[in-house]
C-alpha cells in the first residue's frame, strides 16, 4: 500500500511506503546487529525516546546525504522535528545537523544514491516512488 502524495495544511508531502513485518521485526534488527548499514539514532517527535533505523549513508563530492526510498517515513518526520541525528557504523559515532535539500540537488544526490544501491529491494522501492520529491533527502553537517 502506497499512501499518495498530498497536500497538508497547503504543504505539499511525499508518499510513503510503509515497511513491512518482516522488514521491521527481522530484517532491520538483523542489518544492525551485523553492521551491514550504518544506524541513524533520531529523538522521537511524540515520545522523546531514540528511534533507531539502519540507513544507508551516500557520500558524495565530500558530503554525507541520507536518503529515505520509502518517503515520508517516520524517521524522516523526527529527523526534520529534531534537525538534528547521530549515525553509528562499526563501533563509531557520529553527530549531525541534517539540513533538507531538494531540487536539481536532490535530483543529482538520488541518481548517485541509485547507482551505489539501486538494486534489489531499493530498486524496487524507488521504482514504486519515481518522483524524486518522494524521497526526502538530507545532507548531514557534521556537529563539533
Amino acid at each position: 500500500m502506497v499512501e499518495n502524495s498530498h497536500a497538508s495544511a497547503g504543504r505539499w508531502e511525499p508518499a510513503y511506503r510503509p515497511p513491512g513485518w518482516f522488514v521491521t521485526r527481522v530484517a532491520n534488527p538483523l542489518v544492525r546487529r551485523l553492521g551491514a548499514a550504518s544506524t541513524l539514532t533520531v529523538t522521537r517527535r511524540t515520545t522523546g525516546t531514540p528511534q533507531r533505523v539502519p540507513v544507508n549513508i551516500l557520500e558524495l563530492d565530500g558530503e554525507r546525504y541520507l536518503v529515505s526510498v520509502r518517503g515520508r517515513t517516520e524517521w524522516v518526520r523526527n529527523v526534520r522535528a529534531a534537525g538534528h541525528c547521530t549515525v553509528d557504523r562499526r563501533g563509531r559515532s557520529a553527530r549531525y545537523r541534517a539540513v533538507e535539500i531538494s531540487g536539481g540537488q536532490r535530483e543529482m544526490v538520488l541518481a548517485a544514491y541509485r547507482e551505489r544501491w539501486g538494486t534489489g529491494p531499493v530498486r524496487r522501492l524507488l521504482d514504486e516512488l519515481p518522483d524524486p520529491c518522494d524521497h526526502p533527502t538530507f545532507r548531514l553537517d557534521p556537529v563539533g
